[in-house]
């Protein structure tokens, strides 16, 4: 399994698609919610398994906080701790960028996952996209 940050426009068109996969034709998420105006500012990972690309997220920096943001895996390779491993990726970029918090907006039904990684809730829940969401945040050793 390799988790790499995006270097090419192809990298970053497959880990679009891997996005509209899981959030646009899975959960229904609008493309134009998915695909947004920080695409250009923000880091993009990818995550490979066997060279097929498998997994995507993307980080920004917003005022103090590194934000995790849009993480996903595909269906078929779920459960194989793909989505921790693309996190701890991101949360390497955001100690090297010498940030200290971390921060994301996780779909209820995952926050106990992200509670395992050592985010706390600091939110009620809240919609977004038409999802439950919560707002968790993390202090970066």
């Amino acid at each position: 399994m390799l988790v790499k940050i995006a270097t090419s426009q192809e990298e970053r068109n497959t880990l679009y698609d891997i996005r509209k996969t899981v959030f646009v034709e899975e959960q229904l998420v609008p493309v134009e919610d998915e695909i947004d105006e920080y695409e250009e500012e923000a880091i993009h990972f990818i995550c490979y398994v066997d060279e097929e690309a498998v997994g995507a997220g993307r980080l920004r920096f917003v005022d103090d906080y590194g934000k995790l943001e849009r993480i996903c895996v595909l269906k078929a390779f779920r459960g194989k701790s793909i989505g921790k491993k693309i996190i701890a990726k991101m949360e390497d970029e955001i100690r090297q960028q010498k940030y200290t918090k971390a921060k994301l907006h996780a779909q209820q039904y995952a926050e106990k996952f992200y509670e395992k990684l050592g985010y706390h809730t600091f939110s009620e829940p809240f919609m977004d996209a038409g999802i439950p969401h919560v707002a968790m945040r993390k202090e970066m050793d």
